[in-house]
């Protein structure tokens, strides 16, 4: 079974993700837009129990903007670690928080909100699919 480790900015906070995550792609939507910081977000979605935190667990914190998202980050440096997805039962640790994650995007959420189009043949999804409750409509590249 595959380890990553990873680390906030400035790596007060370490994690340990194990395995191979649910899914992996991108994510269109505003508030992943201005939480993150750039046109789109990389995720890659883990099962609560193959993501651990390793170090820094006290310099962790978290806001929540809606019932779906718990976003947590670093106290110290206010680097981005990961989100918390209780109604799906998954933590979407981002990307470029697990650099030795072999990256395979499959698919893009929230592409009716995009910014930045990008045309790669990926499935995009308007909003969600219908298992994340979402419309599960499709959107055009």
């Amino acid at each position: 079974m595959a380890t990553h480790h990873g680390e906030c900015f400035c790596g007060a906070v370490k994690i340990e993700v194990s395995g191979d995550p649910e899914g992996m792609g991108y994510c269109h939507c505003r508030s992943c837009r201005s939480w993150s910081g750039g046109p789109v977000n990389a995720f890659s979605l883990w099962k609560p129990d193959a993501v651990r935190v390793t170090a820094g667990s006290d310099q962790l914190a978290m806001y929540q903007k809606t019932p779906v998202s718990q976003r947590q980050y670093c106290k110290t440096c206010g680097g981005h670690v990961m989100t918390n997805h209780p109604p799906l039962g998954l933590i979407d640790v981002f990307a470029a928080t697990i650099p030795t994650l072999d990256f395979k995007p499959g698919v893009h959420v929230n592409y009716g909100e995009t910014v930045l189009p990008i045309k790669d043949g990926l499935p995009k999804f308007k909003d969600f699919p219908k298992e994340f409750g979402g419309s599960g409509e499709m959107a055009s590249e």
